[in-house]
């Protein structure tokens, strides 16, 4: 098992005496490798033996907040623990969309896919709110970076822009994986929070939490995070570790 640094393991031994605690993870890129094609990010090995193992600790919460809507998580996954479910960036957090915002979603949509179209291997995504322009799979890189700027040129200033890697999201809410986290945490009253994230959008959430709560970055980038591990072998440590201190 891949050795976590010594800092981190030090924040872990301090968290975990902490109750109640809640552990919130990003998905894609923290529990389950980054794929060309997202329907097919499952979990890493082991990643579901030990949340389950976490999740059923006394008076410990685990919590998936994700990009992907819960439907699609909860699918991809295949994860079935006890856990809370945040999705949209924390749009879904106690139901779906009202329907005036469902509209709004379906007309960006609509102005988006012809010019998503015209850029082969690019791909544009639904979600209960907002609407992604991936551009991953695009090999004209050159092509990629002007699809993204021009889905920029195209939002209007209602529109809450979330880049990501090789990703450009426009939601229709103002909602963050941040808001998110601390609203879980006040609805739990929790002592302090670990949150795992490798993305863009989470470092709404790094900045969110306070002193007495571990932030871990996944991967290389400039983070606000107070702590990082390599990805994905360093975050199935990290749990193992958290999961062997809190047993």
């Amino acid at each position: 098992m891949t050795p976590l640094p010594e800092g981190l393991d030090r924040a872990l031994r301090a968290l975990a005496g902490r109750r109640p605690l809640l552990l919130a993870s990003d998905y894609d890129g923290v529990l389950a490798r980054l794929r060309d094609d997202p329907s097919a990010a499952v979990p890493e090995p082991g990643i579901a033996e030990v949340l389950d193992r976490l999740a059923g600790v006394d008076g410990v919460t685990v919590a998936l907040v994700s990009g992907r809507g819960v439907a699609d998580l909860r699918t991809t996954s295949g994860l079935t623990g006890p856990y809370r479910w945040v999705g949209s960036h924390g749009a879904e957090f106690d139901g779906p969309l009202t329907g005036e915002l469902a509209d709004r979603r379906d007309a960006l949509a609509a102005r988006l896919a012809p010019v998503v179209a015209g850029t082969p291997g690019a791909r544009l995504e639904i979600k209960p709110a907002s609407v992604a322009v991936h551009v991953r799979q695009v090999a004209d890189r050159d092509a990629a970076a002007s699809l993204l700027a021009e889905a920029r040129r195209l939002a209007d200033s209602s529109l809450t822009l979330k880049p990501g890697k090789d990703v450009l999201e426009l939601a229709v809410t103002d909602a963050d994986k941040g808001r998110a986290v601390l609203r879980l945490g006040r609805e739990l009253g929790v002592a302090a929070t670990l949150y795992l994230g490798d993305d863009v959008t989470d470092e709404d959430a790094f900045r969110a939490l306070g002193a007495a709560d571990v932030t871990v970055k996944v991967g290389a980038g400039e983070t606000a995070a107070a702590h990082r591990v390599d990805e994905p072998a360093g975050v199935r440590a990290l749990l193992e570790r958290l999961a062997a201190i809190l047993a």
